[in-house]
């Protein structure tokens, strides 16, 4: 994997999709308090939007005021997008779009008791999809959060629990991803502690309830190139200044999509303390064949 380099500061949850033939970046724009929030968030709330990456300029008008942590997945002219209604909040919405303008009223696809809810991911596994959402309470359920669970859908709109399916409810993960590839389920999580770092980790399984960590692990880990300026992007000397002396422990919220016979793919980097910077990277192969490389 050939990182290209940082494109933006304080987006960390995003994703690549290809929709319609063009590729588009999914992007969460955070907005956590008048002194936290992102650079160009003028609304004073959180939203999404989706960024160009033929012209790494053009966005989408914002969409899913007020909701948090969306991820993107395409299915013909569809665009889902699922999300959570807050950090640690119990509701988990879906929206969707045929045009990236006009927009569904959120609905709630998934909620319970207690539950603290945070990032998701959606993938297609023969005839039904599959939904891994991040939980990190109850107790009962989560045990060390945070935890990830599954459901499952025929039509992409209902959305069931998938009983005895989860992983990591004894020992950290976050940031999920899920694939599925010829009868094989791929799931890229975040894996480490603020003493050693956070690395991309990935474990396959048949069936969602037992899982295997690849003996290839990791993924995707920290580095000097992680700074490295996108020639795309657009910084000032501060900001400039910011990314050289950033403290960078971190390769997290790995996501990716073929695109022109390569994989495409967007990460964060930074010190998992609120100091967080986006980036792309790209790799030779297939996203199959990719998945397949770890078992």
């Amino acid at each position: 994997m050939k990182k290209l380099g940082t494109i933006d500061i304080f987006i960390v949850e995003a994703n690549p999709i290809v929709y319609k033939g063009r590729p588009w970046l999914m992007q969460y724009i955070r907005y956590m308090g008048e002194k936290k929030h992102y650079r160009g968030n003028t609304l004073g709330t959180s939203y999404f939007r989706f960024l160009d990456m033929t012209d790494m300029k053009t966005t989408t008008p914002p969409f899913g005021i007020g909701l948090h942590m969306g991820n993107a997945f395409v299915e013909g002219d569809r665009i889902i997008v699922t999300a959570v209604e807050n950090w640690g909040k119990s509701k988990f919405y879906q929206l969707e779009s045929n045009d990236m303008i006009h927009w569904t009223e959120p609905r709630v696809i998934l909620s319970g008791d207690g539950w603290q809810g945070y990032n998701t991911s959606v993938c297609k596994a023969g005839d039904r999809y599959i939904l891994v959402f991040e939980l990190g309470a109850p107790k009962e359920m989560v045990n060390v959060p945070f935890t990830m669970f599954f459901a499952e859908s025929r039509d992409l709109r209902n959305w069931k629990l998938i009983p005895d399916a989860c992983f990591g409810r004894n020992f950290y993960t976050g940031a999920p991803v899920i694939r599925f590839h010829d009868g094989m389920f791929y799931f890229f999580y975040l894996n480490g502690n603020y003493n050693n770092g956070y690395e991309m980790y990935v474990a396959y399984s048949k069936d969602l309830k037992n899982w295997t960590i690849s003996d290839k692990n990791p993924v995707m880990t920290f580095d000097e190139s992680d700074k490295i300026i996108h020639p795309a992007a657009q910084f000032n000397q501060t900001e400039l200044d910011y990314i050289r002396n950033a403290i960078d422990i971190n390769a997290s919220d790995l996501d990716f999509c073929d695109y022109n016979g390569k994989l495409i793919c967007s990460y964060s980097w930074g010190n998992q303390r609120g100091d967080e910077f986006l980036a792309l990277a790209e790799a030779d192969t297939t996203e199959s064949d990719f998945c397949k490389s770890f078992l």
